[in-house]
């Protein structure tokens, strides 16, 4: 029997945060004592114990892939060290990005692609954490109606993210554009000036929005990516996105909650005190509070260390908890098993405690599980792992790798 008691621990609900007590029976959350502490059970140290992180968009699978140009591992490989290092950042449910589009400058062929999310497919429920899927999809080409079938065959794929691939209306612009395709292909400005021009005209002609809505409507929650201008929102409400992702401009972020969107920013931006690329920083977003959700974007550690640092700068702790676990588990109409705190929910849970300004993770449970534990006082408690604290305990069936 999946049976705990969690004891001493600062709790975070979805409404307030005290300290108390929770109990576990068959992987759910059974009790939740206010105020009261236990002589019995697991005794946290008055570390904060809050719902384990919810990650609606993660691209680190792309940094064990290829963590330099040139350098490429296996899948395998990638994915098993993934599933490691989410688990230590407190994050107990990851949907991991995949881009499908047939543009020159992609890493990827649409075929290869396909291939990639199958495997993860395949092997996901070996894993020690929640593992979905997040298509990114380009609705500018022709080569996406001729794979929905497949596309929608993926048991894991949850989300559904418009990823407008035409070159200099979004994020970057042409110009920029052309200098980071004449580094991916080799070729001059003018070559690269040309091919993207005839990309843009070709990619105005075709928009597939609708069609993609209506094959993955009863299986998604559907977001749009970058938006930049007030007409690109309009757009996305109008293919039925009720998710403005990483808006690049505070314009395209305030017309997203107007329209009663859901906007998500990356941790990574709020944490570093602005956008890597230039665009729209987090804190500017979030001084008008036009952010939900926080996702972790390339970088695990700020998820949780960006609520460290919204609770240390005096954001009430639940607020800055549920941006990170409840708000991402609504957008998926998840809550009613995942991201909270609540009677009834499934026991995914994490134990950090502040330190330098960041989340020391102690311990991480899914379905009651205690799948990640470290003691910081200099001895690593998890099976068959590595002193240097990179820990990971596993049950005996995970990665299934044989089979491959």
């Amino acid at each position: 029997m999946n049976n705990h008691l969690l004891t001493n621990a600062q709790i975070v609900t979805p409404a307030c945060h005290f300290t108390g007590s929770i109990e576990i029976a068959d992987g759910v959350i059974a009790a939740i004592h206010k105020n009261r502490t236990f002589k019995r059970g697991i005794d946290l140290k008055g570390a904060w114990l809050i719902p384990g992180c919810v990650d609606i968009h993660s691209d680190w699978l792309e940094s064990e892939l290829r963590p330099r140009s040139g350098a490429s591992f296996p899948l395998p490989l990638a994915l098993h060290f993934l599933d490691v290092r989410a688990a230590t950042c407190g994050i107990t449910t990851v949907f991991n990005t995949i881009r499908f589009c047939d543009e020159e400058s992609e890493s990827r062929t649409f075929e290869q692609a396909i291939c990639m999310a199958r495997q993860i497919d395949e092997v996901r429920h070996g894993m020690l954490l929640r593992h979905f899927l997040q298509a990114r999809i380009g609705p500018h080409t022709d080569t996406l109606v001729g794979r929905l079938a497949d596309l929608q065959a993926l048991q894991s794929l949850r989300m559904v993210v418009f990823n407008d691939n035409i070159p200099g209306e979004r994020q970057y612009s042409l110009n920029q554009r052309i200098e980071m395709g004449m580094r991916e292909l080799g070729t001059s400005w003018e070559e690269t000036r040309d091919r993207l021009l005839a990309q843009i005209q070709e990619a105005r002609e075709l928009n597939h929005r609708m069609v993609i809505y209506d094959a993955f409507k009863d299986k998604c929650a559907f977001g749009s990516h970058h938006d930049t201008t007030v007409a690109q929102i309009v757009e996305a409400g109008s293919s039925r996105s009720f998710l403005a992702e990483m808006p690049t401009t505070l314009a395209a972020a305030r017309k997203a909650k107007e329209a009663g969107m859901w906007v998500s920013m990356d941790a990574p931006n709020y944490f570093r005190g602005r956008s890597h690329s230039g665009s729209l920083a987090a804190v500017d977003a979030m001084e008008e509070d036009l952010v939900d959700i926080l996702c972790s974007d390339y970088h695990f550690p700020t998820i949780l260390g960006s609520v460290v640092r919204m609770i240390d700068e005096g954001m009430a702790p639940n607020k800055a908890v549920n941006m990170v676990t409840l708000n991402p588990a609504r957008l998926l109409r998840l809550d009613h098993e995942i991201g909270s705190i609540t009677v009834g929910c499934k026991a995914d849970l994490v134990a950090f405690r502040s330190e330098r300004a960041f989340a020391s993770v102690n311990s991480v449970w899914v379905d009651g599980v205690r799948k990640f534990t470290a003691d910081y006082t200099g001895d690593v408690t998890s099976l068959g792992v590595h002193p240097d604290r990179s820990v990971v305990s596993k049950p005996d069936n995970a990665y299934p790798w044989t089979s491959y």
